[in-house]
């Protein structure tokens, strides 16, 4: 089953990302209507993860079970040339000036995560995927041996009681309350074991849509927006609370299921071709911003096109993101498709 109309989210997501990294300076964004939304919107690191786990149960529930070998390779050809690629970019740019070969080693095996300050290293959107990993060699057991054997009613409570431990575990740790051997507040954010509430929850909200979207079938326009504005005012009337680790969930969650069940103009309107196309690049949008920013720098930009920093910032904005947004058009057209088309016929059995 493909559910075309949540892909353009991935889009949107990701485009935010880069805004949060790079453009919170710029007026288009750094005004009083919409800054709010940038300040914050490493939100959609958590909303990769949960939309992942709903996608992934989509991908397999009317399977008997998930090879783990054959998974793990249908994963890692999706996702791994790109991500070496982008690393490899890195090094280039840097004429493979390299301070920390344990850096680069941590990060080629998509380990970095794992090691006090390391997530964002090299090149620092890949700590995501070094996430994702263990999201990935998970799956299968989860998938053959619990989700497979266990009521879904029962799952869920066990799912979202493990949601909000690990909320409260997350909160215990960046407030210092309590202190857990190489977890300070700067690694927390990053650690794989805090963000795997994300991953699950998508997977609940997959077991439930599975087992109920012939039977829920309807417009639901309104409460989308419902969830949609709740999540603004989630964002705009922030307490000091951090929406990086799966609190989001609340609003994200009901978000994608219901885009999933409507059925309205509006949700036809998303799955357009253009939209979703723009969706499928979206990895390459998020994976490949560091690279393109560190190539097109300020030094470049000024002795090259006369562009100078602080008087031109929304001009180097737009050229780079469309920069950015073509290369990721290229490389899924010419370099991700056909690489995953060629590991998928040559080493992963159908």
């Amino acid at each position: 089953m493909r559910l075309e109309q949540l892909t353009f989210t991935r889009f949107l997501a990701a485009i935010s990302i880069v805004i949060f990294h790079y453009g919170q300076n710029i007026f288009l964004f750094n005004n009083e209507y919409v800054s709010f939304i940038f300040e914050q919107a490493n939100f959609g690191v958590s909303y990769f993860f949960i939309l992942s786990g709903f996608v992934m149960i989509i991908a397999y529930y009317n399977k008997k079970s998930v090879g783990f070998f054959q998974f793990i390779k249908n994963r890692l050809a999706r996702i791994y040339p790109l991500y070496l690629l982008a690393i490899i970019m890195v090094l280039v740019i840097n004429r493979f000036r390299i301070e920390d070969y344990q850096e680069l080693l941590l990060n080629i095996t998509m380990l970095q995560t794992w090691m006090p300050l390391k997530a964002l290293t090299v090149n620092p959107p890949g700590w995501s995927l070094s996430v994702e990993l263990i999201f990935y060699i998970m799956f299968p057991f989860l998938f053959n041996k619990i989700y497979k054997s266990i009521e879904t009613k029962k799952l869920a409570i066990s799912l979202i009681a493990f949601w909000l431990v690990s909320q409260v575990i997350f909160y215990l740790i960046i407030s210092e309350i309590v202190m857990v051997p190489n977890l300070t507040v700067k690694t927390a954010l990053y650690h794989p074991l805090l963000h795997l509430n994300e991953f699950l929850i998508g997977n609940l909200a997959g077991l439930w849509f599975m087992k109920n979207y012939k039977t829920y079938k309807g417009n639901y326009l309104k409460a989308i927006f419902v969830f949609i504005i709740a999540f603004l005012l989630l964002l705009k009337f922030n307490n000091g609370l951090i929406y990086h680790n799966g609190l989001l969930a609340l609003v994200f969650t009901p978000i994608i299921v219901l885009l999933s069940l409507s059925k309205s103009k509006f949700v036809n309107f998303l799955s357009n071709k253009q939209f979703v196309f723009l969706g499928e690049i979206s990895f390459g949008i998020y994976i490949l911003q560091f690279p393109v920013w560190l190539f097109l720098s300020d030094f470049r930009m000024k002795n090259y096109l006369g562009l100078i920093k602080g008087e031109d910032d929304l001009i180097l904005f737009l050229i780079r993101i469309v920069v950015l947004i073509v290369m990721s058009a290229i490389s899924f057209k010419y370099f991700e498709t056909p690489i995953r088309t060629y590991i998928k016929t040559r080493f992963v059995k159908n």
